[in-house]
């Protein structure tokens, strides 16, 4: 015993004098690593710690949205339909195929985030609903309307009327500040088996090239989302809402632990717009460009690729008012790195029109920081909207002059010209001559279109034939027809 005391003595002063020459710098020690300071839990309390606050903080926010549409098919034709003799005993409806109806129902998820009832969710849950049902966590049940959809950002915000009540809320997160490795929860109602948290981390940010919307700069993370999960919550280890979680990448349906959420500033832009002024307002920059790949960055001799290359400055917009130039690369805007075109339009989107933003550019090896002002897109020409007439190939055709307005709200080319069709009914003679929604035109009988005045002086006139030219899916088309 008296040995294993000395012993145990010899050890506890060697520690103590290797401590000492440590901390006096004798011994050249490895630097510390974080794994260095872990700590076993030293009370039950550390041992129990929970998430348990922060969701309760924030489940009573998040709410189930059912949507109902009722779709029309054809029903089977009867074999006998064109039986006289049937037709005279059954009748037309009967044998002839009426059209049947059903009801297609859907499940997502939402978030309140006004007290007086303001929810957002995802534009695909709700688009094409005849009504829509919102249920809360506590299992009230409330019929809602829809203030603003936008399938460009994939967002919604309903309204549902409570009286006087207040709702529970969740704040917005300020996501400049969410870094890669923090942990995330998504609350939602995954398959419709009840509210549900998961929980992750954040894995990326700033993906832009998932192909779900325009205005793309998604927050990653692998936390379980599933089907009923959009439009749900994704929140932040303090409760706020850094995100509406919006998609999966899965080939079997289920979660693969890639998950996709729209990041609050531009969640928080939809709803100020919705309830200012009741339609979105995206403002842009109004620059085009593309990604610089390693070949791009090679023949500039940059050290990395890195930016966009811009292609096109439209006149007057914020890029040309702040001096962009064609061939400029832009690193950054407002301190947020760039890569692609989608970046540049969702960080502008994210602004109010009116506000500045810094554009930090790459021209000529050189950096320059340049501000400008964003504003929406501006309808120069004015539309124009006309419904063609008259005996011509292009009766019936409701058409617009292009401009950057008009291309922002249909999601095409901004800097586009000319006259497009918007809309076109099925009954319409352009229809049945082949035309559709999103077609330029750009001749008629060899006479250039540049306007809806143009286009509807040319279509009133009678040749013996017409010789029409469109731009369809980027390529030029012609058609001959009758007169």
């Amino acid at each position: 015993m008296v040995r294993n005391s000395s012993k145990a003595s010899a050890l506890v002063a060697s520690a103590c004098i290797g401590a000492l020459l440590i901390g006096a710098g004798v011994m050249n020690a490895a630097p510390a690593r974080a794994a260095d300071f872990k700590e076993v839990p030293a009370s039950r309390a550390q041992v129990q710690l929970s998430f348990a606050p922060i969701v309760k903080r924030a489940a009573p926010a998040v709410v189930n949205v059912y949507s109902q549409k009722v779709v029309k098919t054809a029903a089977r034709r009867s074999p006998f339909a064109d039986d006289p003799f049937f037709r005279q005993f059954f009748g037309d409806q009967a044998l002839g195929g009426a059209p049947k109806q059903r009801v297609e129902n859907s499940l997502g998820s939402g978030v309140i985030v006004r007290g007086n009832g303001i929810i957002v969710t995802n534009n695909h849950v709700v688009a094409g609903a005849d009504s829509l049902r919102v249920v809360l966590a506590d299992r009230r049940e409330f019929s809602a309307k829809v203030l603003v959809a936008d399938a460009r950002t994939d967002l919604a915000v309903l309204k549902i009327e409570t009286g006087n009540e207040k709702l529970p809320t969740v704040d917005f997160a300020d996501t400049r500040k969410t870094e890669i490795g923090d942990m995330v929860l998504a609350i939602g109602d995954p398959f419709g088996v009840g509210q549900t948290v998961t929980s992750g981390i954040v894995s990326a940010l700033a993906r832009s090239n998932v192909g779900i919307s325009d205005y793309a700069f998604f927050i990653q993370t692998d936390a379980a989302i599933n089907p009923g999960n959009s439009g749900g919550a994704l929140i932040d280890s303090n409760g706020d809402l850094i995100g509406i979680n919006t998609a999966i990448y899965s080939k079997g349906g289920g979660s693969n632990g890639i998950g996709f959420a729209i990041p609050a500033e531009m969640v928080s832009r939809v709803v100020d717009n919705a309830i200012s002024e009741g339609k979105l307002v995206r403002p842009w920059i109004g620059a085009m460009g593309q990604p610089v790949t390693q070949e791009i960055a090679t023949n500039l001799s940059l050290a990395k690729p890195q930016g966009v290359l811009l292609s096109q400055v439209y006149p007057g917009s914020p890029a040309d008012r702040a001096g962009l130039k064609s061939g400029d690369i832009v690193l950054s805007v407002d301190d947020q790195a760039v890569f692609d075109e989608k970046g540049i339009r969702y960080i502008a989107a994210t602004k109010r029109a009116g506000e500045q933003v810094k554009i930090n550019v790459l021209r000529k090896n050189q950096q320059l920081n340049l501000i400008t002002s964003v504003t929406a897109p501006p309808e120069s020409p004015a539309r124009d909207k006309r419904t063609l007439k008259g005996e011509q190939p292009l009766a019936g055709a409701a058409v617009v002059n292009l401009s950057p307005a008009v291309a922002d709200e249909i999601g095409t080319d901004p800097f586009k010209k000319g006259v497009m069709i918007m809309e076109i009914p099925n009954t319409a003679i352009a229809a049945r001559t082949g035309f559709r929604p999103g077609d330029v035109v750009l001749e008629i009988n060899g006479e250039r279109i540049s306007s809806t005045a143009d286009l509807d002086r040319v279509t009133q006139t009678k040749p013996p034939a017409w010789m029409v030219a469109i731009e369809r899916d980027g390529k030029r088309v012609e058609a001959q027809f009758r007169g």
